[in-house]
């Protein structure tokens, strides 16, 4: 298989340079896509649509600000492919991800398939981990304790509990069945919390070592206490949703 079979999710935050710069990447690298939706989820002008990029190009603009999960749910509206890829604008890509990936869901149990997510400088992100408890939060602010689930360096594919949302690969049919991502989390935890739900339904979430993208994250919500408080507000929701709940997780 080496035809347009996904369709991509951006949501652009005013980062245009790096959509650009994603979207030529994007168009350089990989024949598997048949349609990128960009959604500005702040006021812009510069809808970033140019003749040569060999996918469809959608520009959705929303009146006020949603969510990362409501943002996705409402390019999924217009997803007619079979997979669905929820990608950060601030990834960046050096070689075609998709084939790799793609071929996981040979098993029709798989769910929820991402590639390792490194650092410009190289270093491996955590992006796969444990499920997070209150517990865990405590020991990560005491402690050097992450809560990133092990690499597992003798094999291809590892099994987290959950994976970062920078860029996760989904077939349609199963994020339809999940409903997407519950869009009562404004930010953080949706892709915890989507993929807690995966687990429940039968379906396994994938981690492909072998196949890495580059994720020049800015941290700068670290410091604001707008974000603390979303953080917060978040893991509250998932824990009274999840904790005591978390699914069997059956490799």
């Amino acid at each position: 298989m080496n035809f347009p079979v996904i369709t991509v999710s951006i949501v652009n935050h005013g980062h245009d340079f790096m959509l650009r710069h994603l979207l030529g990447q994007l168009a350089k690298h990989s024949t598997f896509i048949a349609k990128v939706i960009v959604t500005h989820n702040i006021p812009n002008e510069d809808e970033v649509i140019e003749d040569n990029y060999p996918f469809d190009v959608a520009i959705l603009q929303n009146n006020k600000p949603l969510g990362f999960g409501a943002n996705h749910n409402q390019a999924f509206q217009y997803c007619e492919t079979q997979y669905f890829c929820v990608m950060n604008p601030d990834i960046n890509i050096k070689s075609e991800p998709f084939g790799a990936l793609l071929f996981c869901f040979e098993n029709p149990k798989i769910g929820i398939v991402a590639p390792t997510i490194i650092t410009p400088e190289g270093e491996q992100e955590d992006s796969a981990r444990y499920f997070p408890t209150p517990l865990g939060l405590i020991r990560k602010l005491l402690t050097d304790y992450d809560g990133s689930f092990p690499a597992g360096h003798d094999t291809t594919q590892i099994f987290p509990d959950w994976m970062g949302g920078m860029f996760l690969v989904f077939p349609s049919v199963i994020y339809k069945e999940l409903s997407g991502f519950d869009e009562g989390y404004f930010l953080y935890y949706e892709d915890v919390d989507i993929c807690a739900r995966c687990w429940r339904s039968g379906n396994k979430v994938v981690l492909v070592r072998n196949i890495a993208v580059i994720h020049d994250a800015r941290r700068t919500s670290h410091t604001n206490l707008k974000y603390l408080k979303w953080h917060m507000l978040s893991a509250l929701r998932f824990f009274l949703k999840h904790l005591g709940r978390f699914p069997k997780k059956l490799i």
